[in-house]
């Protein structure tokens, strides 16, 4: 039997003229080629088809919503959006993004309110530390060039080793994707060498961009694989179909500080200057946004300094003196925030809705901010 499978497979090999092989189709080299065009062309044009698909019409305050905050695909689109109509762009973390007031509440929203028209936009992003914020407009905010930028500098990024990155030991920090995955060194970032690699890609493919926005705002940050075995009755078709939650509806908080705004002090043991990732990384993001010919105005804090005592508001006021000398060597215009009245803050760094409020009626106060909007004060 075997001499005559032997044969066989002998003849099958002299009348087909091919190998043997367990494939039912194989593609010649010039196949391969039209293969490889075709799957190009195909990743090139879906996430420009697909903003044509997505209706994306942000509304006057709108920001990022929340569930949202790590979709950079969708942060870029927002970018675009927002610098083709010419706003003044506010950018940073939670500050800005306003983590406890609705979205006519933040500090965009209220400065809208004081010039009494939709001339602000709240790029903030929630838990966007410098480092990370750096990687995210070298990256993703690549429209943002020739318009005018509120930068916001919050120190309880450099309140900690911790919070500044520096530890050895890991822990599990904010928006990974977005800080340098090999050089420069963050001590506490230990992912393998292929989930790097996978980061660095993902962030020169648009069109890996465009899947993780599909996985993120349609398939609750799931791949298509593991959203169906969670969901075996539903159709992935339907939940396109139904269209992503762009909106910030679903993200309404209370505009007035809780009763007795009780704040514990946290542990602060503020980092140096010089030694900082965070104030190294803020620099480059000043950098950068003035590379692209934007106009640049940096606001510091604000910072619930009422619960510093002793020897941590010594070093917070010095801190303050360091950063505030910097810019001025630096020539930046800036405005550090003048402290709330403890009620109007919701922890270190939140005001409340009246707390932003009275910031941008800082802002507006400050001859340097007036300068950089070219406008009198409303």
């Amino acid at each position: 039997m075997s001499e005559t499978g032997e044969v066989g497979f002998r003849n099958y090999e002299h009348e087909s003229g091919a190998a043997f092989s367990s494939n039912s189709i194989r593609l010649t080299l010039s196949e391969w080629i039209v293969a490889a065009v075709i799957l190009t062309a195909l990743a090139y044009c879906m996430p420009l088809l697909w903003l044509r698909v997505e209706s994306f019409i942000p509304q006057a305050n709108y920001r990022l919503p929340y569930r949202l905050s790590s979709d950079y695909w969708l942060y870029s689109r927002y970018c675009n959006w927002a610098c083709s109509r010419d706003k003044v762009l506010v950018i940073g973390d939670s500050v800005v993004w306003g983590h406890y007031v609705s979205c006519d509440c933040t500090l965009s929203g209220s400065l809208n309110k004081k010039v009494g028209r939709d001339e602000f936009a709240n790029l903030g992003v929630d838990g966007i530390h410098p480092v990370a914020l750096a990687g995210l407009l070298r990256h993703y905010g690549r429209d943002i060039s020739g318009n005018k930028i509120i930068l916001h500098l919050n120190p309880l990024w450099m309140s900690s080793r911790k919070h500044d990155l520096q530890i050895e030991k890991e822990f599990h920090f904010n928006h990974p994707q977005l800080v340098p995955q090999f050089v420069p060194r963050i001590p506490c970032y230990k992912e393998s060498f292929s989930t790097r690699l996978g980061i660095v890609v993902g962030r020169l493919s648009a069109f890996l961009g465009w899947a993780s926005h599909l996985r993120i705002a349609y398939f609750q940050g799931m791949d298509l694989p593991g959203w169906t075995i969670e969901y075996p009755y539903k159709n992935p078709l339907r939940a396109i179909a139904a269209g992503p939650e762009l909106d910030e509806s679903q993200y309404e908080r209370r505009d007035t500080a809780p009763a007795g705004n009780s704040v514990i002090e946290p542990k602060i043991e503020w980092v140096e200057l010089e030694t900082s990732l965070q104030w190294r990384f803020f620099r480059r993001a000043v950098m950068l946004l003035n590379a692209r010919e934007n106009r640049v105005f940096v606001l510091v804090g604000p910072f619930n300094e009422h619960i510093l005592k002793g020897k941590s508001a010594q070093i917070y006021n010095k801190m303050k003196s360091d950063i505030e000398f910097r810019l001025k060597q630096n020539r930046i215009p800036y405005c550090i925030a003048a402290v709330l009245p403890s009620t109007l803050y919701y922890d270190v760094s939140h005001p409340t809705g009246q707390g932003y409020m009275m910031l941008a009626e800082q802002l507006f106060a400050d001859e340097l901010f007036r300068a950089f909007l070219g406008q009198e004060t409303p």
